[in-house]
C-alpha cells in the first residue's frame, strides 16, 4: 500500500531561517546540506529582493523534491538583518515551529552543527543555544586578523558594559525556543544590523531565560560578498550603551 504524499513529507518541529541578499553561489548548496541531515530541519529563506536571482533558485527547489521542506518570503529591497529575522520569527511562530534557528547562507556556519544547537534546547532544556566562536578560545578560520580582533574585543566590550558572561554576544548562529520568541516583544527590537544579535540575547537574559554556548568553528565565506559595514559596527558599538539602561517587558505586559 502506497503512503500518502502528506505522510511522507513530515513537518519538522524546527526551522532554519536563512536571510539572503545576492547569495546565488551558496543558496542551493546550503539548502541541500541542511535538508540532507539525519535530523529533519525545515528551511525558511527571507530574501531581500536579490537582483542575482537567489529567490528564483529557492523557488525551483520548492517545486521539486524539497516541496514542503523549504519556504520563501520575498521582501522588496535591503531592509536589514534584524528585520529579516523578526519577519522569520513571526512566520515560524505562526506556522507552529517549536525551535527556530538563525543561520547564514554562506557556510560560515556549518550545517553539521545544527543538531548540536537543537539538542542543547530540546534535550538539555536550555531556552536558547548559541553557536559560539569564543567559548573555547578563538575558533575562526580565514578571517583577517584585524576582523578577528574587532569581533573578539567587541564581545568583551559588550560583556563589560552589559554585565553578562556570554562569550560570543554577536554570534549569528542561534537556536531559539518558541517560549522565548513568544515572550520577547519582537516589535520592540530596535536594531537592524549585528547589534540585533546582541539585543536579542541580552533581552532573553534579562527576561530570565537560560542560554548555552555550544562551541563551533566559524569559517569565512568562500563565495559571494560579505555584508559587514562600518555602519553596522557603529550601531553595535553605541547601541550597547542604550541597551544597558533599557527596561524589558514580557510580551503582553
Amino acid at each position: 500500500m502506497q503512503s500518502d504524499t502528506q505522510e511522507t513529507i513530515m513537518k519538522s518541529d524546527s526551522i532554519v531561517i536563512i536571510p539572503t541578499y545576492n547569495e546565488k553561489e551558496n543558496i542551493e548548496a546550503i539548502i541541500r546540506a541542511v535538508t540532507s541531515l539525519e535530523k529533519a530541519f525545515d528551511i525558511l529563506v527571507i530574501d531581500d529582493g536579490s537582483p542575482d536571482g537567489t529567490a528564483d533558485i529557492v523557488k525551483g527547489l520548492m517545486q521539486g523534491e524539497l516541496s514542503g521542506r523549504v519556504h520563501l518570503v520575498e521582501r522588496s529591497g535591503k531592509l536589514g538583518l534584524g528585520t529579516a529575522y523578526i519577519c522569520g520569527f513571526k512566520w515560524a511562530l505562526e506556522n507552529g515551529y517549536d525551535y527556530v534557528i538563525e543561520m547564514d547562507a554562506d557556510f560560515s556556519h556549518s550545517p553539521n552543527d545544527l543538531p548540536r544547537l537543537y539538542a542543547a534546547c530540546h534535550d538539555e532544556g536550555y531556552d536558547v543555544s548559541v553557536g559560539s566562536r569564543y567559548i573555547t578560545g578563538v575558533n575562526v578560520v580565514n578571517w583577517p586578523i584585524g576582523r578577528v580582533l574587532m569581533s573578539y574585543y567587541a564581545s568583551a566590550y559588550v560583556r563589560t558594559v552589559l554585565g553578562i558572561s556570554l562569550r560570543d554576544t554577536t554570534a549569528g548562529f542561534v537556536c531559539w525556543t518558541r517560549k522565548v520568541l513568544e515572550t520577547i516583544c519582537l516589535d520592540n527590537i530596535r536594531f537592524k544590523g549585528y547589534a540585533f544579535q546582541i539585543e536579542m540575547k541580552y533581552t532573553a537574559l534579562r527576561l530570565g531565560f537560560r542560554i548555552k554556548e555550544v562551541p563551533v568553528v566559524f569559517v569565512n565565506r568562500e563565495l559571494g560578498t560579505s555584508k559587514m559595514s562600518g555602519g553596522i559596527f557603529s550601531e553595535a558599538l553605541f547601541g550597547v550603551m542604550r541597551l544597558r539602561f533599557t527596561k524589558f517587558k514580557r510580551n503582553g505586559d
